[in-house]
């Protein structure tokens, strides 16, 4: 089986089409389940989750690292997939992920695209990022796969982190085996380069790179990332 976890919170304009997403990308599957985690929403997030038919896992963390790793201890699957909730796969994102498994990989990500219009600033930034993250041979948080074997052997999510996880994460499955970022890119939420200025977005990203491990243990100067502000609109 393969185990869909998706952490939300607060995605109410954006989780029927992510969950479709992934209906769509198994549909020559049959043996496969999708997990909503839901972690402390305000918003219609698990009425939507549960109208759509897909399981829900209620905690109250406001953590991702704690969603997910949620989601795995409710899971029935030997294979893990880690979609965000704002987040869109497709049938090739899930074939090619399975081929690297079945290669003996320990695990792997995409590539990602910001969707909708997004200002030049942000085109440039998120180009520059990219070039530089995926040269690196790690993981972006939005799409992450591995087998339960290996996510057990590193122990998970490091619920200690409150961002930067999905690093840690790569780091430790590339100590088991080979680490594979898929050639094509999943499509993530732009909303943060329309809803935020560039300085304010270098700014919290500079503070956290200064602040290193121990920035990375605190919610409390990770606003940016945390506050919960959402566009209006579905994508």
């Amino acid at each position: 089986m393969i185990s869909f976890i998706v952490p939300a919170y607060n995605e109410e304009l954006e989780l029927r089409s992510t969950i479709a997403a992934i209906r769509a990308a198994v549909e020559k599957i049959d043996n496969y389940e999708i997990i909503v985690v839901d972690d402390g929403s305000t918003d219609a997030t698990a009425q939507i989750a549960k109208q759509t038919g897909v399981q829900v896992v209620s905690i109250d963390r406001r953590q991702i690292a704690a969603a997910r790793n949620a989601g795995v201890r409710a899971a029935r699957g030997e294979v893990l997939f880690f979609v965000d909730a704002d987040t869109r796969i497709n049938a090739r994102h899930v074939a090619a992920a399975m081929a690297a498994l079945n290669a003996e990989c320990s695990g792997g990500s995409a590539r990602i695209l910001a969707d909708g219009v997004i200002p030049l600033w942000g085109r440039v930034f998120i180009k520059t990022f990219c070039a530089i993250y995926f040269a690196l041979n790690l993981g972006a948080g939005a799409f992450l796969f591995t087998t339960r074997k290996n996510f057990d052997a590193i122990g998970g999510f490091d619920e200690q982190l409150f961002i930067g996880e999905e690093v840690f994460f790569s780091l430790a499955l590339r100590k088991l085996g080979r680490f594979k970022v898929l050639r094509e890119p999943i499509i993530t939420s732009g909303r943060k380069l329309r809803m935020y200025s560039a300085r304010k977005i270098f700014a919290n990203s500079f503070a956290v790179i200064i602040g290193g491990m121990r920035a990375a243990r605190s919610r409390d100067k990770l606003d940016l990332w945390y506050d919960g502000k959402r566009e209006t609109r579905s994508t």
